[in-house]
């Protein structure tokens, strides 16, 4: 998938390697990412991943925070 540069302002989006990517440098998509950004997001990682990456960040906007909380529940 070929990333947008304002979604990875601390990596070259052209170098991002799945398996060698830290899923803390994803929350630009979370933050900021389009529809077929985050469909990817939700297909690459899954929830309890996306989980820690959540609840770990300092940087995500609060808004963004509490939206992703309640799309991670737990069902």
């Amino acid at each position: 998938m070929n990333f947008r540069q304002s979604l990875f302002w601390d990596v070259d989006p052209k170098t991002i390697n799945i398996k060698n990517t830290r899923p803390i440098s994803l929350k630009g998509i979370l933050d900021f990412g389009r529809d077929k950004e985050v469909r990817w997001l939700w297909q690459t990682y899954n929830r309890p991943q996306l989980k820690k990456v959540v609840s770990a960040s300092r940087n995500l906007r609060p808004q963004t925070k509490a939206l992703w909380t309640l799309l991670l529940k737990s069902k």
